[in-house]
């Protein structure tokens, strides 16, 4: 009889890591997607915005990825509402063959010298496509990652969305590398700079074909399928609370994450002063160390609880962002500079790894997905979106430092939503309850 159970167990657990893996897969190359652009910036930005000037030209680069960051917001709606009435999985294998067109269309579209300003206005119409498909992306992943994980490991499962995320952008850096050993700076202008986009299309329908296999959440098919308010507007309505958690949650987290893991990058190049190939591979080690980091902390996370580590981050990017850039800026090796930056790294995981679950379990299964995903879409729009842009326009009026200021005061905010919005004691082992509601 207890073989039989253990049996079953083992059955079980092989079936959501199946899911949960085919769920991270296309996860991991949505972002994909999505990074080749931070990534291979410096080299197409005078493709699209000619200006004799690479600051300038990158600050017109920024702008156009923070746009895209724009659509995020109506993405979280659109894909969130459909989730939560027609599945999560639908909505997740919907939106990465959204973000494999889009990457197929800049890896085809002609440059500003060819056909002028239909060049970098294509460009923009598919970033915004692509925000609207990633703009639903974390929320749905979110909730249906939670939802297909055993209570106890909710934590180690649902960091994989994060090991993903951050793998993709991993994987496009990796792209950057060899493209960089095999190509020249001016075959990389020229016409190398499109093949991670190819890559990326390529990939999202591989990651297709697997997403329409996978199955669909017990608590979708429990809760959702007959229920005519799940994923609207009004019932998320009764939940103020929770979506105003979510934003104060996401506001410093947002913010350090694409500061360590986009913005940086550049910060190494033009103020550091380190070669681009130099820069790029301590990115790419520092964010190997991030990647294992995640299920490390969300395994934690399912021993001591949530909040400990939400603390634990809050805290040290008040305290450490200002001193750990100021002395970036100063790095007179390479290794000074990767140190420096996987300290961030170790800090911002505190956040990265459990943000997503915490968020999950603010709201009950007929209005998660939209619950997660629009005030975060909505957070990440304002603030993560533009974390390249403002740093660069700092830059560009000799107001650097204020960036490393910004950054620890976004943090001490949300520092102050996880010691005192968020409730006290553990939430390991609270299940998903669902909260009833009046119309």
């Amino acid at each position: 009889m207890q073989a039989t159970i253990q049996t079953t167990v083992k059955r079980s657990e092989r079936k959501i890591a199946s899911n949960i893996l085919k769920g991270s897969l296309g996860n991991m190359i949505e972002w994909f997607d999505w990074y080749v652009y931070a990534s291979f910036a410096i080299y197409f930005s005078g493709a699209f915005f000619p200006a004799n000037n690479q600051t300038a030209e990158l600050l017109a680069t920024a702008g156009v990825f923070a746009i895209g960051f724009f659509m995020r917001p109506l993405g979280s709606f659109v894909m969130g509402r459909f989730a939560d009435r027609k599945g999560r999985r639908a909505a997740l294998t919907l939106s990465v063959s959204i973000m494999a067109t889009g990457s197929l269309v800049i890896a085809l579209v002609p440059t500003y010298a060819q056909i002028g300003i239909w060049s970098p206005i294509i460009l923009i119409v598919t970033r915004l496509v692509q925000g609207l498909s990633l703009g639903g992306e974390y929320g749905t992943s979110a909730t249906y990652m939670s939802e297909m994980a055993s209570p106890n490991r909710r934590g180690f499962y649902s960091s994989f969305q994060y090991v993903t995320l951050i793998g993709g952008q991993l994987s496009a850096l990796l792209v950057q590398i060899i493209l960089q050993a095999i190509y020249t700076s001016q075959q990389l202008y020229a016409f190398g700079w499109r093949i991670p986009f190819a890559i990326g299309a390529a990939g999202a329908m591989v990651v297709l074909w697997l997403r329409l296999s996978m199955e669909e959440s017990d608590q979708f098919k429990n809760s959702n399928r007959n229920n005519r308010q799940a994923g609207t507007l009004r019932l998320l309505a009764h939940y103020p609370k929770q979506v105003l958690t979510v934003v104060g949650m996401t506001l410093g987290g947002t913010i350090s994450f694409y500061t360590y893991t986009t913005y940086l990058q550049q910060f190494m190049i033009n103020t550091t002063g380190l070669s681009k190939k130099t820069a790029a591979m301590i990115n790419f080690v520092a964010l190997l160390v991030m990647v294992v980091l995640q299920p490390l902390f969300g395994h934690l996370s399912d021993r001591i609880g949530r909040k400990p580590l939400l603390i634990f981050f809050g805290i040290g990017g008040t305290l450490c962002t200002v001193p750990l850039f100021t002395l970036m800026a100063g790095a007179s090796t390479a290794l000074e500079a990767l140190l420096l930056m996987i300290v961030g790294i170790v800090i911002v995981s505190g956040y990265t790894s459990i943000n997503a679950i915490v968020k999950a379990e603010l709201f009950p299964s007929e209005i998660r997905a939209l619950g997660v995903g629009m005030p975060y879409g909505l957070t990440v729009a304002l603030f993560g979106g533009t974390v390249n842009y403002i740093a660069l326009w700092l830059r560009s009026i000799h107001l650097e430092s204020a960036f490393f200021w910004y950054v620890s005061g976004a943090v001490f905010i949300s520092l102050l939503v996880y010691a005192f919005v968020l409730k006290p004691g553990s939430l390991i082992d609270e299940e998903m309850t669902e909260p009833t509601t009046t119309d």
